[in-house]
C-alpha cells in the first residue's frame, strides 16, 4: 500500500515538474515569435498542460488500463471547467474574448459530443482515435491561422527593432528553450509510468474500478498545472491566458491526447459502462451548460464560479458514495 502510494505521489510530483517545465519554455518560444496571450493559451500553454493526461493515457491504454485513460480524460475536463475555472471566476470575474464565443466554446462542445458518440459502443478503435486526432489538427489549424494573422504587424515591429544580430540571440534562446522542452517531454514519460503503475495497484487494493482512479486521483492530479498556470495568470490579471489555457487544454484532451491515446495501443480500448452511462454525460453536460454561462454577459461571474465549484463537489460526492 505504502509503495503504491508514494508512487502516485512521485508520479504526480515528478508530471507536475515536466509540466511546468514544458508551460514555460513553450510560453517563451511562442513569446519570442511574437504571438499573443491568448493563442498561447489555446496552443502552447494548453498542450504543455495537457501533456500529463498524454503520459498517463499512453501508459493506460499499453499496459490495458484504457477506462482509467478514458477515466482520465472525463474526470479532467470535469476539474477544469467546474473547479478550475469555477475557482478563477470566483476569485475575479473572467471576461471572455469574442473569438473564444466563436471558436473555442463550440470546439469544446463538438470535442465532447464527438467522444459520447465514438464510445457509445463500449470501445475506442483505432479509427475512433485517427478521426479525434484529425478534428484536433483542424482545430490547431484554426487557432494557428488567426495567431498568423494578428501577429503579422507585431513580428515586423520585432524584428526591426532587433535588428539582426538580437535576431541571432532570440534564435539561439530559442534552441534553448526547444532543449527545455525536450527534457520536460521526458520528465513526464517518466513520470506518467510511476503514477499509472501506483494507481492501478491502488485500484485493486481499495477494490474500486481504474475508471474511479481515473475520475478522481489522477483526474485531479494531472490538472494540478492548469490549476496553477489558471490561478496564477488569474491573480496576475492575464485572463485572456486563464480562459484560452481550460478551454484549449479540454479540448486537445479529448480530440488530441485521447486521439493518440486510442491509435497507439494494437486493440481498441474498452470504454466502462458507467463511464458511457454517467461520466461522459456529465463531461457533455458541463460543457454544455457553458453556452448560457458564457454568452450571459460575455463573462464568468463569481456568483457563476462559486455554483460551478458546487457542482463538482456534488459529482466528487456522488463518485465517492456511489462507486467505493
Amino acid at each position: 500500500m505504502l509503495l503504491a502510494v508514494a508512487s502516485v505521489l512521485i508520479g504526480l510530483i515528478v508530471l507536475v515538474a515536466g509540466a511546468e517545465m514544458i508551460v514555460r519554455s513553450g510560453s517563451n518560444l511562442a513569446g519570442r515569435m511574437g504571438v499573443s496571450p491568448l493563442i498561447i493559451g489555446l496552443t502552447f500553454v494548453a498542450l504543455g498542460t495537457s501533456a500529463p493526461e498524454l503520459g498517463v493515457g499512453i501508459q493506460a491504454a499499453v499496459e490495458g488500463e484504457g477506462s482509467l485513460a478514458v477515466g482520465n480524460i472525463a474526470g479532467t475536463n470535469i476539474v477544469n471547467i467546474l473547479l478550475i475555472l469555477g475557482l478563477s471566476a470566483a476569485l475575479r470575474p473572467l471576461s471572455l474574448h469574442l473569438q473564444t464565443l466563436r471558436r473555442e466554446l463550440p470546439a469544446i462542445v463538438i470535442a465532447s459530443l464527438a467522444l459520447g458518440l465514438l464510445a457509445f459502443d463500449g470501445i475506442l478503435s483505432r479509427a475512433d482515435g485517427t478521426l479525434l486526432l484529425a478534428l484536433g489538427l483542424a482545430f490547431t489549424w484554426l487557432v494557428m491561422r488567426a495567431a498568423r494573422q494578428e501577429s503579422f504587424a507585431t513580428k515586423r515591429a520585432f524584428a526591426a527593432g532587433l535588428g539582426v544580430s538580437g535576431l541571432k540571440a532570440v534564435w539561439a534562446g530559442a534552441a534553448g528553450e526547444a532543449l527545455i522542452l525536450s527534457i520536460g517531454v521526458a520528465i513526464i514519460v517518466g513520470g506518467a509510468h510511476l503514477l499509472v503503475g501506483g494507481s492501478v495497484e491502488l485500484s485493486r487494493l481499495w477494490g474500486v474500478s481504474d475508471a474511479f482512479i481515473g475520475l478522481t486521483v489522477i483526474a485531479i492530479g494531472t490538472s494540478a498545472p492548469e490549476l496553477v498556470t489558471t490561478i496564477v495568470s488569474t491573480i496576475r490579471n492575464n485572463r485572456d491566458i486563464a480562459v484560452g489555457n481550460l478551454i484549449g487544454s479540454s479540448v486537445y484532451n479529448i480530440l488530441v491526447i485521447l486521439g493518440i491515446t486510442c491509435i497507439v495501443p494494437a486493440t481498441p480500448i474498452s470504454v466502462e459502462q458507467a463511464l458511457i452511462s454517467i461520466d461522459i454525460p456529465v463531461m457533455i453536460a458541463v460543457a454544455l451548460v457553458c453556452v448560457p454561462v458564457f454568452y450571459s454577459g460575455r463573462q464568468v461571474s463569481r456568483a457563476e464560479g462559486f455554483m460551478f465549484v458546487i457542482a463538482y463537489a456534488a459529482y466528487l460526492a456522488y463518485l465517492i458514495a456511489a462507486r467505493t
